[in-house]
Formats: C-alpha cells, sequence, structure tokens
C-alpha cells in the first residue's frame, strides 16, 4: 500500500513523509498528477536487484522449458514479416 500527498504538502512536511516512506511508499503528485515515489534505500535496492536477476537458459528445469517451447503469443500482439513491410 502507498500513501498519497501532493508535493507542496511533501516540501512542506519532508521529515514526516521521509519517515512514512521508511515503512511504505509514498506517492507524490503535482497539479493532481502523478510524478514520484519516495521509497526506502531498502525498497530501491530490492527493486534493482529484481531488475538485475538473469537466469541462464541451462539454469532452467525441463518443465520450465516445456511452458516456454508451449507458449503462444495472444493473438492482438502477433505480427508477420509483412505487417513489418507496412
Amino acid at each position: 500500500m502507498s500513501i498519497t500527498a501532493p508535493a507542496s504538502e511533501v516540501q512542506k512536511n519532508f521529515g514526516a513523509y521521509h519517515d512514512r516512506a521508511l515503512v511504505e511508499p509514498v506517492r507524490v503528485t503535482r497539479y493532481g498528477r502523478e510524478t514520484v515515489y519516495i521509497i526506502s534505500a531498502d525498497a530501491y535496492r530490492s527493486l534493482k536487484q529484481a531488475q538485475r536477476q538473469a537466469i541462464a537458459s541451462a539454469d532452467l528445469s525441463d518443465d520450465e522449458v516445456k511452458l516456454i517451447e508451449d507458449a503462444e503469443i495472444p493473438a492482438e500482439h502477433r505480427y508477420s514479416l509483412d505487417d513489418l513491410a507496412e
């Protein structure tokens, strides 16, 4: 869960929102539009670590390889080489 606060309020009470961000993300809006989130350093590191994780194909189980082989592209996301010429 996250809380939402306008940027002007965050600017006035940064310390309080800083402390709140240690527990949960703070969604900051400007003119009613979401612009940034304030998150803890631990949450940021966790997100970056998850983004960096890669798995070698040799590390996949036979079941995982089979799932990938059997996967199909949804019709609305398919294209042919003819589509590229357009």
